[in-house]
This record gives structure tokens, sequence and C-alpha cells, in this order.
């Protein structure tokens, strides 16, 4: 009989065990080998008083040091503007001063450099590199009104046309001095724009400012000049009664109250009139501070009579306050006009336009929001049925509904609304010919002939 030696075995498997420790190491987060990332333009501009921003961001990892190298050119060994060490932070932003530059050059390059926390390369982690040009540009944008309605009315409207002008324009809108932004569309020619805008009604003051902003951060802030007409709206006490508390807000509470609640009669009403109110308000905002258009080239518009022989039953931005057993329990504005005839009379469209929303929205019942073009759009609630249905596009004189008794209507009537970019504003402006005339249509004419004039 042979007997075979048995072989030793330990440093082969002390090999292998090795082996696979370094593999788990090594695939380890910590060994992770992809390289940082700057996501950032090719190309910046600055004015050179505004910081300029540099992110850089690992998924993988943590950033653990950016340095931002300043050169007139390539051939410039630069100098170092920022070198920073970062506390375990995987996306970051930094606001670089640029120093002053003595050069008669209006462009630069900015190199980025990016370690990670990895141990990858030798324990030096991975590093990622990006060139950036910098062009400097300390020149406003110029800004000139060429046409605007002569005046605005509280809770009313108006309209401008202006030129804007720059190199690397960059933003152009209007803002008012409440903070509220409206779109300026590009009109007819590139560099030149148009807008309507509004004054809402529960501001006492208002300013209007045309602004341009280009790449660099120089901005230009124009007034514009329209004669301000405040105007006073109706207030009303209102006292509320058992029949009222208890029929119409007991409806809409138990469709839309939360569930399970303890609400007293006084407090359902407190909740529809301010919580509902204010999320049904909320919605219709949301659909009419839009402004779809990326040019326009003409807009006009007709007269907006939606019921035939009506008779207004209440009145636009009317501060209502109500009461109950001699108490003030909630108050609200009623932003809109009401307007009667017969029962489920029919609601004409007055011009042509698209259904943004055709459906049930609270206080509002069955209402229905059509978009007429350039941020103007027009609202109707409490309908009892509707004709028309969501992104149908409806022509002027068409019924598109039926007035009734929905949401927070005691009456059979029509809640009738104008809004430009989510701002309601007086229908009875809308309902006179004279004054969409001078405010809009001829506004927009005019501004179109000098733009023409301009560019022969």
């Amino acid at each position: 009989m042979v007997f075979r030696r048995r072989g030793n075995y330990l440093p082969f498997l002390l090999v292998i065990l090795f082996s696979v420790l370094i593999f788990f190491v090594l695939n380890l987060n910590i060994f992770e080998r992809k390289a940082p990332q700057i996501p950032m333009p090719d190309v910046l501009h600055t004015n050179l008083k505004e910081p300029i921003l540099i992110r850089v961001k690992d998924n993988e990892n943590f950033i653990k040091n950016v340095k931002v190298v300043l050169k007139k050119d390539l051939n410039d060994s630069g100098i170092v503007i920022a070198n920073e060490n970062i506390k375990r932070l995987s996306d970051i932003s930094l606001q670089i001063k640029l120093p002053k530059l003595g050069y008669k050059t209006n462009s630069f390059i900015v190199e980025i450099y990016a370690k990670d926390g990895s141990l990858w390369n030798f324990l030096s982690g991975n590093e990622a590199k990006k060139q950036i040009a910098l062009l400097v540009d300390d020149v406003s944008p110029r800004v000139s009104i060429l046409s605007n309605s002569y005046q605005i009315e509280q809770g009313g409207a108006a309209a401008v046309v202006f030129a804007a002008s720059d190199a690397n324009l960059n933003e152009v809108y209007i803002e008012t001095n409440r903070g509220k932004i409206f779109k300026a569309v590009p009109y007819v020619k590139d560099g030149y724009f148009a807008s309507l805008i509004a004054w809402d009604a529960k501001d006492e003051e208002f300013r209007a400012f045309v602004i341009a902003k280009d790449k660099a951060g120089n901005f230009t802030k124009e007034r514009i000049r329209y004669y301000l007409l405040n105007r006073k709206y109706k207030i009303s006490n209102i006292n509320l009664t058992d029949k009222f508390l208890n029929g119409k807000i007991e409806d809409l509470a138990q469709e839309y109250a939360p569930k399970d609640n303890n609400f007293t009669s006084t407090e359902k009403f407190k909740f529809i009139n301010e919580v509902l109110r204010q999320s049904n308000e909320d919605l219709i905002y949301k659909i009419t501070s839009n402004v779809p258009e990326e040019k326009i080239e003409n807009f006009n518009m007709n007269l907006f009579l939606p019921l035939k022989n009506a008779m207004k039953v209440a009145d636009f931005a009317d501060h209502r306050f109500f009461s109950y057993d001699g108490k003030l329990i909630s108050e609200s504005y009623h932003m809109g006009l009401d307007l009667a005839s017969t029962a489920k009379a029919h609601i004409l469209n007055s011009n042509e336009g698209n259904v943004v929303f055709d459906g049930d929205n609270g206080i509002y019942g069955l209402n229905l929001i059509i978009y007429h073009g350039f941020g103007l759009y027009s609202l109707y609630g409490h309908c009892s049925s509707k004709n028309v249905g969501f992104e149908e596009l409806v022509s002027k004189g068409e019924v598109i509904a039926k007035t009734g008794t929905s949401g927070l209507a005691l009456g059979d009537h029509l809640h009738f609304g104008i809004l430009v970019q989510g701002v309601e504003v007086r229908p009875e402006q809308w309902q006179d010919r004279i004054w969409i005339e001078n405010n809009v249509n001829r506004v927009l004419r005019e501004g179109k002939k000098v733009i023409l004039r301009q560019n022969k």
C-alpha cells in the first residue's frame, strides 16, 4: 500500500482569502472611481460686480476640494481665486468674488478643479477639470416704451408695448410694486414685447416696471407711465341665517369638510368661505397664470356678453363681512360679476378660445375657464350643465353652458369673471367697446406701427 503525503494548502487559501478581501475592499464606496461632476455651462457672463457661481457635485462620494483658477488666456499661468476644502458635502455651490482685473480684455478663462473623497488613485481621490470662457459685460440692457394705455384703474387692466435690447439679453418681464410678475410676450419682431397687466382690486397702490436683465447680471428697470385711478368698491355686511347655514352650507360641508368633523354651523361656514374658497381660488390662479404663447403677431378682442338680457345681481370686488347673532364670523371678496336672467339660461362665449378647465370647483360649482390668448381668461361659475369639454376650441357666439345654482349659489345665476395672468379684473371693462379699443386694441396697433416703422 502506497500513502501520499497530504499537501499544504494553507498558503494557497491565504492567497485566495487575501484576494477576496482586496476585491471586497476595493469595491467599497470609499474606493469608487468616478470623477466629480462640474455641471457648468461652457460660457459664463459677468459684470465684475456680482460673484460668479461655481457648482460641483459627486453622486458616489463627497467633494473634498475645489480649486478655481482665472487666466487671461491659455498661455497665462493664472491666479488662484478659490481653493476650498469641503466638509463632506456631495453637492456644493460656491459664490466667488472676482478680483480687480487690470487687463485690457473682456474675455478670460476659468479653470475648475474638483477632487472627491475617494481613496482611489493611491488615496488621492478622483479629479475632474472643466474650462469655461468668462465674458465681461458691464452694459445694461436698453428699454424703450413704445405704446401703453393712458390709465389703469384699481381692479382694472392695461396694455403695454416696448422694446428691449442687449447682446446678452436673458430675461424680460413686468413687475409691480407688490412683486407680481407679468410675462412679456415677444411681439411682431425680435427685441419687441407686449403684455396685458392688471392692478389687483385689493391693493390701494400700484406701480409697474419693465425689467430687462442680461446674462452678466446687468439690469434695467423702466417704469410704465400710467395715470392711476383709485376706485372704491362696495362693502357689504351680511347676516347669516339658520336657513342658509343648515341648507346650502350644510350641503357643501357634507361634500368638502373633513370627515367626522365636529364643526358648528358657523364653523362650517367659516371653512367653506375661507378654506374651501382659498383652495378653489388657488386652482383658478394656477390655471390662469399661464401664458403659453412664445410670440404674438395680432390680438383683437370683442365685447364679453355671456348672458342675453342679463341683470347684475352682485358686484365685482365686493368686500363682504358675514355675521351671526351680531358676531363677525368671516369675510371674503367677491371677485366676479353675478348676472341673472331666466333659470338655466344659455351662457355664450364671446371670443374664440380654448377650454382650459371644465369641472367642479367647490364654491364655484360647475366651473368653466376659457383662454383667449395673450394671458386673458374668462370664467363661468355655478353652471347647471355644460356643452363643451377640456381643450376644446370654442368659437364666438357658441353656447358653452347653462346657468344654475351649483356651488355656493342660492339662486340661479352666472358668476362671470375676467382674469389677466391670474389676476381678477373688472368684467365691466371688457363689456365696454370704447374701453377695449382705447386700452387694448389701439395700444397694440400703435405699438405694431412703431415696430414696423423702426424696422424699415
